[in-house]
């Protein structure tokens, strides 16, 4: 049986058989019991209150999560995924007969693909941005999806796999550094990992990520308050696409085609990498030069580099590889260069599952 690659971030796809383009949309319902945090922000419900918002998380040498952290104990919170989709986005791009897919690109080396939209965003069942969207949860459908495949017990996917990686993108590393993190050690739960646009800088670079998205409020009926966005094309450019290594029309696209973030998750991200992993299965970092939320534009101003740097919060990892995509940006898979993105990060699972 073929791995299969299971790759979670801000924009969702498919599930496809290995060795062909086969492929189906799923609707999975899951039941999630989760801790999540309790914070006293109310969610924004404009663009004065969305930069309010901002600029509050932005201070430098302030935990804005700390600060609205409700005193009393959060409840534990149950949640039933009763919408997850899968549609073609960031993994399987559409634009230019799929010269972006890295799904194609998978296909092609006889991996299965499978990815979803995360809760709250896409096809998948919405829920409060503050107190229910949060990285806690998603994590939590994650490790039950990867469990289903594991198991043969996803409807729709006519086969189990032995062998499962996982492949993330920026908030998606987190998530499956997270989920490496919290595995146990008698079940692993990936065989390996790929951290794409992703590094352990973000506390340090992420306000430009903050500043230079320009929020506002998501579409008001398509996800009300709480929701935000990328104000204008610009906006994306900045925070995705390096200079000279884009075509304007898939910076176009991204930017109609982009799903919103909500404020819990924003508000919850740090946690995701803030303690060493235990994980000690196969990892690969790879991360563009350029990149504004992880390496503040240049993953070259430490040496070693800063994707680099992520095999010191592995200390029982005996394989841990990093590169850096020369003249790239946060958005590797939608520039110039993502096909080479797509054979680095392949060559690295045939030669280590």
């Amino acid at each position: 049986m073929a791995p299969v690659t299971l790759s979670t971030l801000l924009l969702t796809s498919l599930a496809a058989v290995a060795s062909a383009r086969n492929c189906k949309n799923l609707t999975i319902p899951l039941s999630l019991s989760v801790q999540n945090a309790d914070f006293t922000l109310k969610a924004p419900s404009n663009d004065i209150e969305v930069t309010n918002y901002v600029l509050h998380s932005g201070r430098a040498g302030v935990y804005y999560a700390d600060e609205i952290l409700s005193e009393e104990k959060a409840a534990l919170f149950k949640f039933s995924l009763d919408g997850a989709a899968f549609d073609r986005t960031y993994w399987d791009f559409p634009a230019h007969a799929y010269n972006y897919s890295y799904a194609n690109a998978a296909l092609a080396r006889n991996y299965s693909v499978f990815f979803f939209d995360r809760p709250g965003i896409g096809q998948s069942s919405r829920g409060d941005p503050v107190n229910e969207i949060q990285s806690n949860l998603e994590v939590a459908a994650l490790y039950a999806l990867t469990t289903k495949l594991r198991r043969g017990a996803v409807p729709g996917v006519d086969s189990r796999h032995d062998k499962i990686v996982h492949v993330g993108h920026s908030y998606g590393s987190a998530q499956t550094y997270a989920l490496a993190a919290a595995a146990h050690s008698d079940e692993p739960v990936s065989d390996a990992l790929a951290l794409t646009g992703f590094t352990l800088g973000l506390g340090t670079y992420v306000n430009n990520f903050l500043f230079g998205a320009n929020f506002v409020l998501a579409d008001r009926e398509a996800y009300g308050p709480g929701y935000i966005t990328a104000g204008d094309v610009s906006a994306v450019q900045s925070n995705f696409f390096a200079p000279d290594n884009f075509d304007p029309e898939i910076l176009e696209e991204a930017y109609k085609t982009g799903a919103p973030t909500a404020v819990g998750e924003l508000l919850t991200i740090g946690a995701l990498t803030a303690t060493n992993n235990s994980y000690s299965g196969p990892v690969f970092v790879i991360t563009g030069e350029n990149d504004i939320a992880f390496c503040g534009g240049n993953c070259y101003v430490t040496n070693p580099s800063i994707p680099a740097q992520v095999a010191s919060s592995f200390p029982n990892n005996t394989l841990i590889e990093s590169y850096v995509v020369a003249g790239s940006g946060h958005g590797l898979n939608l520039e110039y260069s993502a096909q080479d993105t797509y054979a680095r990060i392949l060559d690295f699972f045939d030669k280590s599952v």
